[in-house]
């Protein structure tokens, strides 16, 4: 259900790396939410470093759209970076876990390549 990646590295290496990752691969850096920063702010107490970035490809996004534009619930693609314990987490849901939700087979491939890309970004950055 899950890509889950682990770094020995630092947040902010790892960070930049994944969006370097990102747009060494056409995926385009949407938004990053500072969950943390975001529930300080709201009085909350949260003491994990958590980061949501939201990606998008827009060659996919937009083949994804013309087939069934209900698709777009799940877009774009997020992937949240956090520390968990001495580890950086980097951790997606499946694309193709999602897919049967929307009752589009013809997107299965492009649902896989999708996530073969985001895989690759996340090893990437956690190198």
């Amino acid at each position: 259900m899950f890509i889950t990646v682990r770094s020995k590295n630092s947040i902010g290496e790892v960070r930049q790396k994944f969006e370097d990752a990102s747009a060494e691969r056409k995926f385009g850096v949407q938004a990053i939410h500072n969950v943390t920063a975001t529930l300080k702010g709201k009085g909350l107490v949260f003491d994990r470093k958590l980061y949501i970035y939201e990606i998008c490809n827009p060659g996919y996004a937009k083949k994804a759209l013309d087939t069934n534009i209900r698709v777009s619930t799940a877009l774009p693609c997020r992937v949240s970076i956090y520390v968990e314990g001495k580890d950086i987490v980097l951790e997606t849901l499946k694309p193709t876990v999602l897919l049967p939700m929307f009752n589009e087979p013809s997107l299965e491939e492009t649902a896989k390549e999708v996530e073969t890309a985001i895989t690759e970004i996340m090893r990437e950055a956690a190198k």
